[in-house]
């Protein structure tokens, strides 16, 4: 049995969003290896620069024990191997484990007797020890739970949150064994000050974590539904939320676009495996379809606005505020702006994209065009602020306002100015 405070050796494989705080704030313990196959990411880590914008180059420089690499070589020495790859889903909305079988088989071909393999990535219940495990074995010629154990401590970062962290987000924690539970839990307990929770099976952890996201997922599909009959019975949603929310009890969710790595993403994975159990599910599905609609619904209700005021849609200057799937946050990935970008293109509008955290080359390269990083006061017909970014709401609505041609619309999605001066809010 691999001795905890003496033997264990760390590697965190992907240096994203979950694995870069988890490896500064192991290192801050004992000494870690960080392993990426982005080579590119690898040599600006070294260099101090986070591109994700989490940490400042000195945040990545007091730590000494602490390196990065891209080569499999140097993960070598490591007996605890703690996998934080992303987990996305394809076109057909099914689970996509390529990155997490590619990691699972890398660390296989390294693994050695008594070694422990961490999941952390967002799996469907009974991913890691049906899909994972035979791969670990596989390639490394050793049997499960008696040559290598699992653990399984699903990620809970916000990335962009400066006050919930790795440290004080309480951490589910599992193993393949009983003392292999143990021994997880008390690695986790030497980070998380708030402490851990237990499971008692990997199955267990695998699924609540799947549930925090669904569970979420589903309560902004109810405001955004709510939100789209108050805007036909033409009632103003944050009013509406505002009164129900001095009951003590009311979940005061707020409407918006839904994307990310999480929300938008983890149920398609319990429901991929439900299905696969012969069930159906119909709630959490319905939830997926209103949120996924939402980009429609934001230029079908822009466009009738506009109509309203006589501003032809055809040709029209829209200015898109927020590119990113949350605010103050640089991931652009599966962002639900996508989808109005895509649906204003089909009604001919000359568009402009401005998000002062997102990343230039990243956004070029999703979008084909490079973001606006001047803007100028009578030029937009159309203004529509997606995200929360605290920057925005630094801007301050005049200044917004005088962006636009003087017969305009605003949208403003995120419910960051008063309605007496934005004419039109979610």
């Amino acid at each position: 049995m691999i001795k905890i405070k003496k033997n264990l050796k760390l590697a965190i494989i992907g240096l994203g969003y979950v694995g870069l705080p988890l490896a500064l704030e192991f290192s801050k313990k004992k000494k870690v290896i960080g392993f990426d196959t982005n080579k590119k990411r690898i040599t600006e880590l070294n260099s101090g620069i986070d591109k994700n914008l989490e940490f400042s180059k000195n945040d990545l420089k007091i730590v000494k024990r602490l390196s990065f690499t891209n080569k499999i070589e140097k993960i070598k020495s490591a007996n605890c191997f703690i996998i934080t790859v992303p987990t996305p889903v394809d076109k057909f909305k099914k689970p996509d484990l390529t990155p997490l079988m590619k990691a699972t088989k890398m660390v296989g071909k390294i693994l050695k007797k008594k070694d422990l393999v961490v999941y952390e990535s967002t799996v469907y219940p009974g991913c890691v020890e049906e899909e994972c495990v035979p791969i670990l074995e596989k390639f490394s010629k050793l049997t499960f739970n008696k040559d290598f154990f699992c653990g399984y401590s699903p990620e809970r970062i916000n990335p962009g949150d400066k006050k919930y962290n790795v440290s004080n987000i309480k951490k589910i924690t599992s193993g393949s064994t009983p003392k292999i539970a143990d021994l997880v839990d008390e690695l986790y307990n030497e980070i998380v000050i708030v402490g851990t929770h237990k499971a008692p099976s990997i199955k267990v952890a695998e699924a609540a974590k799947i549930i925090e996201n669904t569970q979420r997922d589903l309560n902004i599909a109810l405001i955004n539904e709510l939100s789209v009959i108050f805007n036909k019975l033409n009632i103003d949603t944050q009013d509406v939320l505002e009164a129900a929310s001095t009951k003590w009890n009311f979940l005061n969710f707020k409407p918006g676009l839904v994307g990310g790595h999480c929300i938008g993403v983890d149920p398609y994975y319990l429901t991929y495996k439900a299905k696969r159990a012969g069930y159906k599910p119909k709630i959490i599905l319905a939830g997926r379809e209103i949120n996924d609609s939402m980009g429609n619904h934001v230029v079908s209700t822009m466009r009738d606005e506009m109509k309203k005021k006589n501003i032809k849609i055809n040709g029209s200057k829209v200015l898109i505020m927020g590119l990113t799937f949350k605010e103050n946050c640089a991931d652009i990935r599966n962002s639900g702006v996508k989808i109005v970008v895509e649906e204003l293109k089909k009604n001919n509008c000359s568009l402009d994209l401005y998000d002062p955290w997102a990343n230039e080359g990243e956004i070029k390269k999703l979008y084909g065009v490079a973001p606006k990083t001047t803007l100028y006061n009578n030029t937009y017909d159309a203004v529509i602020i997606t995200v929360a970014h605290q920057k925005f709401k630094d801007m301050g609505e005049d200044k917004i306002l005088n962006l636009c041609k003087r017969n305009n619309v605003i949208y403003d999605l995120k419910h960051l100015f008063s309605k007496e001066k934005i004419n039109l809010r979610l």
